[in-house]
Protein backbone atom coordinates (compact mmCIF):
# COMPACT_ATOMS: atom_id res chain seq x y z
CA UNK A 1 0.00 0.00 0.00
CA UNK A 2 3.23 2.29 -0.76
CA UNK A 3 1.26 3.42 -4.24
CA UNK A 4 -0.39 7.29 -4.18
CA UNK A 5 -3.16 7.82 -4.14
CA UNK A 6 -5.84 9.83 -6.03
CA UNK A 7 -8.39 12.89 -6.00
CA UNK A 8 -11.05 11.35 -8.83
CA UNK A 9 -11.19 8.35 -7.32
CA UNK A 10 -11.98 9.42 -3.42
CA UNK A 11 -14.10 12.03 -4.62
CA UNK A 12 -16.29 10.24 -6.66
CA UNK A 13 -19.09 12.57 -6.54
CA UNK A 14 -17.34 15.66 -6.47
CA UNK A 15 -18.22 16.65 -3.29
CA UNK A 16 -14.75 17.44 -1.63
CA UNK A 17 -13.96 19.29 -4.74
CA UNK A 18 -16.70 21.59 -4.86
CA UNK A 19 -16.11 22.20 -0.85
CA UNK A 20 -12.75 22.91 -2.17
CA UNK A 21 -13.37 25.48 -4.41
CA UNK A 22 -15.49 27.17 -1.59
CA UNK A 23 -11.91 27.62 0.27
CA UNK A 24 -10.67 31.22 -0.31
CA UNK A 25 -7.77 31.39 -2.88
CA UNK A 26 -5.23 31.84 -0.78
CA UNK A 27 -5.67 29.31 1.97
CA UNK A 28 -6.33 26.37 -0.42
CA UNK A 29 -2.96 27.81 -1.85
CA UNK A 30 -1.01 27.75 0.98
CA UNK A 31 -2.34 23.92 1.97
CA UNK A 32 -1.85 22.63 -1.20
CA UNK A 33 2.06 23.85 -1.17
CA UNK A 34 2.37 21.83 2.02
CA UNK A 35 3.89 18.14 1.80
CA UNK A 36 2.63 15.40 4.39
CA UNK A 37 0.69 12.59 5.76
CA UNK A 38 -2.21 11.40 7.41
CA UNK A 39 -5.70 11.08 9.03
CA UNK A 40 -8.05 9.84 12.28
CA UNK A 41 -7.95 10.13 15.83
CA UNK A 42 -10.67 11.06 18.50
CA UNK A 43 -11.75 13.65 19.52
CA UNK A 44 -11.91 12.49 23.26
CA UNK A 45 -14.35 14.67 25.23
CA UNK A 46 -17.52 14.90 24.26
CA UNK A 47 -17.22 17.93 25.25
CA UNK A 48 -16.69 19.27 22.28
CA UNK A 49 -19.98 18.80 21.13
CA UNK A 50 -21.36 20.85 23.44
CA UNK A 51 -18.99 24.02 22.15
CA UNK A 52 -18.94 23.99 18.68
CA UNK A 53 -21.69 25.87 17.06
CA UNK A 54 -23.23 24.37 13.96
CA UNK A 55 -21.73 24.69 10.30
CA UNK A 56 -25.56 25.21 9.32
CA UNK A 57 -25.53 28.43 11.88
CA UNK A 58 -22.68 29.91 9.32
CA UNK A 59 -20.52 29.89 12.68
CA UNK A 60 -17.65 28.90 10.36
CA UNK A 61 -15.30 30.33 7.39
CA UNK A 62 -16.20 28.63 4.36
CA UNK A 63 -12.37 27.29 4.14
CA UNK A 64 -13.12 25.41 7.47
CA UNK A 65 -16.01 24.19 6.10
CA UNK A 66 -14.23 22.83 3.41
CA UNK A 67 -11.35 21.19 6.00
CA UNK A 68 -14.56 19.94 8.22
CA UNK A 69 -15.65 18.07 5.07
CA UNK A 70 -12.20 16.72 4.25
CA UNK A 71 -11.75 14.88 7.70
CA UNK A 72 -15.16 13.93 7.50
CA UNK A 73 -14.73 11.95 4.40
CA UNK A 74 -11.41 10.53 5.57
CA UNK A 75 -12.77 9.77 9.00
CA UNK A 76 -15.98 7.96 7.05
CA UNK A 77 -13.22 5.48 5.75
CA UNK A 78 -11.40 4.75 8.71
CA UNK A 79 -14.47 4.20 10.69
CA UNK A 80 -16.04 1.75 8.00
CA UNK A 81 -12.83 -0.06 7.37
CA UNK A 82 -12.46 -0.51 11.96
CA UNK A 83 -16.43 -1.77 11.96
CA UNK A 84 -16.01 -4.18 9.40
CA UNK A 85 -12.48 -5.38 10.43
CA UNK A 86 -14.05 -5.77 14.10
CA UNK A 87 -16.60 -8.33 12.52
CA UNK A 88 -13.52 -10.63 11.56
CA UNK A 89 -13.08 -11.21 15.40
CA UNK A 90 -9.15 -10.85 15.59
CA UNK A 91 -7.78 -12.67 18.13
CA UNK A 92 -5.77 -10.91 20.95
CA UNK A 93 -3.76 -7.32 21.08
CA UNK A 94 -5.16 -7.13 17.02
CA UNK A 95 -8.60 -7.73 17.66
CA UNK A 96 -8.62 -5.37 21.03
CA UNK A 97 -6.86 -2.72 18.91
CA UNK A 98 -9.67 -2.74 16.28
CA UNK A 99 -12.60 -2.93 18.55
CA UNK A 100 -10.94 0.53 20.49
CA UNK A 101 -10.01 2.26 17.38
CA UNK A 102 -13.56 1.35 15.84
CA UNK A 103 -15.14 3.27 18.71
CA UNK A 104 -12.90 6.42 18.29
CA UNK A 105 -13.22 6.52 14.58
CA UNK A 106 -16.85 6.36 14.96
CA UNK A 107 -17.00 9.14 17.33
CA UNK A 108 -15.06 11.14 15.13
CA UNK A 109 -17.54 10.55 12.20
CA UNK A 110 -20.07 11.42 14.56
CA UNK A 111 -18.58 14.75 15.87
CA UNK A 112 -17.83 16.16 12.35
CA UNK A 113 -21.37 15.22 10.92
CA UNK A 114 -22.89 16.69 13.90
CA UNK A 115 -20.63 20.09 14.05
CA UNK A 116 -21.31 20.36 9.77
CA UNK A 117 -25.70 19.48 10.35
CA UNK A 118 -26.80 19.55 6.40
CA UNK A 119 -23.32 20.99 5.35
CA UNK A 120 -21.90 17.54 5.81
CA UNK A 121 -20.76 15.52 3.13
CA UNK A 122 -22.63 12.28 2.24
CA UNK A 123 -21.34 8.71 3.22
CA UNK A 124 -19.37 7.11 0.59
CA UNK A 125 -19.13 3.23 -0.59
CA UNK A 126 -16.87 1.38 0.47
CA UNK A 127 -15.04 -2.05 -0.64
CA UNK A 128 -11.69 -2.80 1.50
CA UNK A 129 -11.10 -5.64 -1.13
CA UNK A 130 -10.67 -8.28 1.84
CA UNK A 131 -8.41 -6.26 4.07
CA UNK A 132 -10.40 -6.45 7.00
CA UNK A 133 -10.58 -10.24 6.70
CA UNK A 134 -7.06 -11.10 6.34
CA UNK A 135 -5.29 -9.91 10.11
CA UNK A 136 -2.17 -9.89 8.35
CA UNK A 137 -3.36 -7.14 5.02
CA UNK A 138 -5.20 -5.35 8.35
CA UNK A 139 -2.43 -4.83 10.31
CA UNK A 140 -0.24 -3.90 7.46
CA UNK A 141 -3.55 -1.50 6.06
CA UNK A 142 -4.06 0.15 9.60
CA UNK A 143 -0.28 1.04 9.92
CA UNK A 144 -0.57 3.18 6.56
CA UNK A 145 -4.11 4.87 7.53
CA UNK A 146 -3.56 5.90 11.20
CA UNK A 147 0.27 7.33 9.48
CA UNK A 148 -2.36 8.79 6.86
CA UNK A 149 -4.42 10.25 9.39
CA UNK A 150 -1.82 11.83 11.59
CA UNK A 151 0.14 13.53 8.52
CA UNK A 152 -3.50 14.66 6.98
CA UNK A 153 -4.60 16.48 10.19
CA UNK A 154 -1.02 17.80 10.42
CA UNK A 155 -1.47 19.32 7.00
CA UNK A 156 -4.75 21.13 7.93
CA UNK A 157 -4.12 23.01 11.23
CA UNK A 158 -2.52 25.85 10.20
CA UNK A 159 -4.93 26.39 7.98
CA UNK A 160 -7.81 26.64 10.16
CA UNK A 161 -9.60 29.79 11.12
CA UNK A 162 -11.86 29.34 14.16
CA UNK A 163 -10.62 28.73 17.53
CA UNK A 164 -12.85 26.04 18.28
CA UNK A 165 -12.28 23.71 15.05
CA UNK A 166 -8.38 24.27 16.00
CA UNK A 167 -9.05 22.78 19.58
CA UNK A 168 -10.95 20.34 18.30
CA UNK A 169 -8.69 19.17 15.32
CA UNK A 170 -6.04 19.28 18.18
CA UNK A 171 -7.68 17.22 20.20
CA UNK A 172 -7.99 14.34 17.40
CA UNK A 173 -4.09 14.61 15.99
CA UNK A 174 -2.40 13.13 19.23
CA UNK A 175 -5.26 10.46 19.12
CA UNK A 176 -3.96 9.56 15.64
CA UNK A 177 -0.83 9.87 16.61
CA UNK A 178 -1.17 7.01 19.62
CA UNK A 179 -3.35 5.12 16.84
CA UNK A 180 -0.16 4.83 14.67
CA UNK A 181 2.32 4.06 17.48
CA UNK A 182 -0.03 1.22 18.46
CA UNK A 183 -0.69 -0.65 15.27
CA UNK A 184 3.28 -0.08 14.77
CA UNK A 185 4.31 -1.99 18.15
CA UNK A 186 1.81 -5.01 17.48
CA UNK A 187 3.32 -5.02 13.57
CA UNK A 188 6.45 -4.82 15.21
CA UNK A 189 7.88 -1.53 13.86
CA UNK A 190 9.11 1.76 15.47
CA UNK A 191 6.31 3.40 17.09
CA UNK A 192 8.24 6.88 16.37
CA UNK A 193 10.85 6.21 13.65
CA UNK A 194 11.74 9.78 13.28
CA UNK A 195 12.29 12.90 15.46
CA UNK A 196 10.17 14.90 13.24
CA UNK A 197 6.74 14.18 11.09
CA UNK A 198 5.83 15.54 8.09
CA UNK A 199 2.38 16.54 6.80
CA UNK A 200 0.57 16.20 3.54
CA UNK A 201 -1.83 18.10 1.59
CA UNK A 202 -5.21 17.69 1.20
CA UNK A 203 -4.58 16.75 -2.51
CA UNK A 204 -1.95 14.49 -1.40
CA UNK A 205 -3.91 13.00 0.47
CA UNK A 206 -7.02 12.15 -1.65
CA UNK A 207 -4.93 10.95 -4.51
CA UNK A 208 -3.41 8.47 -1.80
CA UNK A 209 -7.24 7.73 -0.90
CA UNK A 210 -7.89 7.33 -4.22
CA UNK A 211 -5.18 5.12 -5.07
CA UNK A 212 -6.61 2.33 -2.73
CA UNK A 213 -9.62 2.02 -4.69
CA UNK A 214 -11.80 1.94 -1.34
CA UNK A 215 -14.23 4.34 -1.92
CA UNK A 216 -16.28 3.15 -4.66
CA UNK A 217 -19.45 5.47 -4.77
Amino acid sequence: MSHPWTLEEVDVDGAIREQGEKVDPQTRASFLKKAGIGVGAAVGTSAFLGSMPSVANAAFAKSDVAILNYALTLEYLEAAFYVEAVKSNFPGNVGTFAKIVSNHETAHVKFLVSALGRAAVKKPTFDFKGTTADEAKFKATAQVLEDTGVAAYLGQVGNIKSKQILAAAGSILPIEARHAGWIRDINGVSGAPKAFEGAKSMKAILAAVKATGFITG
